[in-house]
């Protein structure tokens, strides 16, 4: 008895772990420069610094994210696309610098 509580114990742990993988997006195009923010961090693994909105074909809109990466010479300029909630693209550019810091 003892063992058959110590193998469910396991199992019971795993199944009730049953949070998203990937963060949930509301319904309709990213909206907000803080959103596309998050979405260029998140495939990036660096710290968005800006985002402006800007025409993209097809979509009914877009995000252009610059990202500095901390440990690089080299971020990201992404453009998030606002209908896919995704990176459409993403280029090299020279770091930009956090803001606050010298």
């Amino acid at each position: 008895m003892r063992l058959a509580l110590l193998l469910l114990i396991p199992a019971l742990l795993i199944a009730g772990d049953r949070r998203p993988r990937t963060p949930r997006h509301r319904g309709g195009p990213v909206a907000t420069a803080k959103e596309a923010k998050a979405i260029a961090e998140q495939d990036t693994g660096g710290i968005a610094i800006s985002a402006r909105r800007i025409p993209l074909n097809g979509a009914s809109c877009g995000w252009e994210v610059d990202v500095h990466m901390p440990k690089d010479e080299r971020g990201w300029r992404c453009t998030v696309d606002c209908d896919s909630h995704s990176v459409y693209t993403k280029d090299r550019i020279p770091n930009p610098p956090l803001k606050g810091h010298h």
